[in-house]
Order: C-alpha cells, then sequence, then structure tokens
C-alpha cells in the first residue's frame, strides 16, 4: 500500500517538471501548490510570476487567490498588471505557464469560461483571467488537471485558451503551446500533429485505468515510462505547505476597530 494519495503523486510529478531559475507563471489551485513544492526541494530559485502582478514571491502558505496578500508581501517586486503581460509574458520572458482548467481536449485546448451552452451554462466558471495570453505566449505550458471523462472531453464546451489547434501557427500565438499534461492517473504529451498521448504512468495505475479516464480514445506512446514514487522529503514538503496553509486559514480575520 502506498504512503501517498494520488493527488500528491500528481503534484509531486509536477513539481519535478520545473528546474532552479525557472521563470514561471503560475495559475491558482494545483499549479500552485506544484511550483511552490518545486520552490522548497530542488528549485530553490524558482521565479514565480502571479496574475497580480508579484514577481519572484516566496509564500509561505498557498495563495487563496492571485490577490492574496502574501504574494505581495514576499515578493520581489510588484508591477502594474499591464507591464506583467508585456513586459514579461509577451516579450517572451516567461519559460514556463502553468495552468489548470475544467476542461481539456485531445490537442490540449481549456475550457475555464462555461460547462454547457454559453448562452444558457449549467455552470459558469471564473473565466480566463490570464490563461488565453499565458497559453499563447509562455515558451511552455504546463497543465496540471484531474482526469475524468467529463473534465477530459472529446469536444469543449468553450475554448478558453489555445492548445495546438489548427492555425497555430498562424494566430500570432508566439509560445510553444501544452507541452506536458500532469493527471492523477499519468502523465500526457503530445505527439506529432498535436495530439496527447499517454507517455507514463504512476507506481500501481495500470495504462487502462489511466485510459478509462480519458474522454477519447487516448493514445499510447510505445514507450510508456514509470514516474518514481515520492521521496520522503518530497511528501514532507507538500504536507507541511498544506498544514501551514489550513492553519493559516483558520485563524479569524482581525478587522481594524
Amino acid at each position: 500500500m502506498n504512503d501517498y494519495d494520488r493527488d500528491e503523486m500528481m503534484t509531486v510529478a509536477a513539481a519535478r517538471m520545473l528546474w532552479d531559475g525557472c521563470v514561471t507563471f503560475v495559475g491558482i489551485g494545483l499549479p500552485s501548490a506544484a511550483c511552490n513544492l518545486a520552490r522548497l526541494t530542488h528549485a530553490p530559485g524558482l521565479v514565480l510570476i502571479y496574475e497580480s502582478g508579484t514577481i519572484g514571491t516566496r509564500p509561505t502558505v498557498l495563495p487563496l487567490s492571485i490577490g492574496d496578500g502574501e504574494l505581495a508581501e514576499t515578493a520581489a517586486c510588484v508591477v502594474p498588471l499591464p507591464d506583467i503581460f508585456s513586459d514579461y509574458l509577451q516579450a517572451g520572458r516567461v519559460d514556463v505557464g502553468f495552468l489548470g482548467a475544467a476542461q481539456i481536449d485531445r490537442f490540449g485546448n481549456l475550457n475555464s469560461t462555461v460547462i454547457g451552452p454559453y448562452a444558457k451554462p449549467k455552470t459558469r466558471l471564473p473565466g480566463a483571467g490570464g490563461a488565453t495570453e499565458i497559453a499563447a505566449h509562455a515558451r511552455q505550458v504546463f497543465v496540471v488537471m484531474k482526469a475524468s471523462p467529463r473534465s477530459f472531453v472529446a469536444v469543449l464546451d468553450f475554448q478558453t485558451s489555445g492548445g495546438h489547434f489548427e492555425g497555430r501557427g498562424k494566430s500570432g500565438a508566439r509560445g510553444g503551446g501544452p507541452t506536458v499534461v500532469v493527471t492523477d492517473v499519468g502523465i500526457l504529451k503530445p505527439q506529432p500533429g498535436g495530439e496527447l498521448a499517454l507517455v507514463a504512468v504512476y507506481p500501481g495505475i495500470p495504462i487502462e485505468e489511466a485510459r478509462a479516464a480519458v474522454g477519447w480514445p487516448l493514445a499510447v506512446a510505445p514507450q510508456i515510462e514509470t514516474i518514481a514514487a515520492p521521496t520522503r522529503n518530497e511528501l514532507a514538503a507538500l504536507r507541511a505547505l498544506k498544514a501551514r496553509t489550513e492553519a493559516a486559514h483558520r485563524e479569524p480575520v482581525r478587522l481594524p476597530i
């Protein structure tokens, strides 16, 4: 029996893909957990940028949103939002855009806008934020999402951010697009033509289980890697980060009198 759960395996696998000195545009949620775990373990020089304008932030707990004060308090600097996009992202200074979404299709296109028809959605989601620009201009895009047929879909309900769509090269999107999708059952990477294929699984998870978690006939690479289980150091760092976050968010907010 593993001494870790699938969420921990997924977060560790995503964190390992980042390197020391990498400039990363971070999304809230799973991307933020993976990036901060990398910073606390093997990549202390990781440069984290959040959409609120914080650069080089080093939070001690995971932020609740891009507007969390923890990000500004621990940042090397805070710049105006337009500068983040024009002077950093669109200027090609972001190595990795780390994103999540509600839906993804076989070409890495993402939906974070609506579930159901746009005019009468079943669920209205937070929307694009900066994800559209990140997907277009970051040198690489890493996606981290839990896999299920409801989220890994054959056809998106709405395309918020572009992956390896037809015509990407002529669209003005200068970044490389999605290079890896990290899930809780395995890792997908685009093949020639841009379609995602299963390239790695986690210990104890068979290929067929990974394929069943995807809502299209998932291609499988000729050689499948098995990702190493989390180390004690990785688990300890991740669990301590989550414990600090939970404790901080349980504390009552004290308003000035």
